[in-house]
């Protein structure tokens, strides 16, 4: 069975290809709700008779445009995400591809587009799109090393970073906003070169268990305080830290129960 690119391509300069096409760049361009099928015609060179006969409504081109554009998307992501060379130079290729940041992504930018979120097909479409990016990228990160879980996290972390720095880039009208997102996500990675994956960091921060409800640097009464912490009064000094010199240890028995 041919790939979809190569099916797609072959149909490219079919009637039904260049309308598909031209749907395409213009629901990038200014969305699906203000495009008509009079201006795919138009932009596409087609006929008022051979657009009606491949799509009879609007819808029916909507859906054909929105399908193509999350196809091609996935495709190439596929393509920078599987292959022989280190996992996680995969994923940096990928996060660090060149793209138009003022343009935003043609499928994120469907996720604001009415005619696109309040059409339960269409939706579903751009849904897809983005779930089986996240299985390519969270398989990749799973050849790091990285547990299942995990791979999922990153791999969301991966995806919001692009379509997050898009956002940056548009609001702020400067793409090295999207550039700083990449570079900040990047060198949260392991080292150049490295295939390792990145040691996980606690919801705390700091490693060790969150939410332990016992600050470290806290000793009970009479415990013995860990290595390189001050003794508090009463307390005697523990291994590698000196007695406070201001406050003497009470006599043997005196020392609070």
């Amino acid at each position: 069975m041919p790939e979809a690119s190569e099916t797609r391509s072959a149909g490219a300069g079919s009637a039904r290809g260049r309308l598909v096409a031209a749907a395409q760049e213009l629901f990038a361009r200014q969305g699906v709700a203000a495009t008509s099928p009079r201006q795919v015609m138009s932009a596409s060179g087609v006929g008022q008779g051979s657009l009606y006969h491949h799509f009879p409504s609007k819808r029916d081109l909507a859906m054909a445009g929105v399908a193509a554009t999350t196809a091609d998307a996935v495709e190439q992501a596929r393509a920078e995400l599987r292959g022989d060379s280190a996992a996680l130079d995969r994923i940096r290729d990928y996060v660090g591809r060149r793209r138009d940041a003022l343009a935003g992504c043609k499928v994120g930018r469907l996720t604001s587009d009415e005619a696109v979120m309040d059409d339960a097909d269409l939706h579903a479409v751009v849904g897809r799109y983005f779930t089986d990016l996240l299985d390519e990228v969270a398989t990749t990160f799973r050849e790091s090393g990285l547990p299942g879980a995990e791979a999922r996290d990153r791999a969301h972390a991966a995806v919001a970073i692009v379509q997050g720095g898009y956002v940056l880039a548009r609001a702020t009208g400067d793409p090295n906003a999207m550039s700083a997102a990449v570079r900040g996500f990047v060198a949260l990675l392991a080292e150049p070169g490295s295939s390792a994956p990145v040691t996980p960091v606690t919801p705390a921060g700091l490693g060790g268990p969150p939410c332990s409800g016992r600050r470290a640097d806290r000793v009970k009464p009479g415990e013995p305080a860990g290595p390189g912490r001050p003794a508090g009064p009463g307390r005697p000094a523990g291994p590698g830290r000196p007695a406070d010199p201001d406050r003497p240890v009470p006599p043997d028995g005196d020392a609070p129960a």
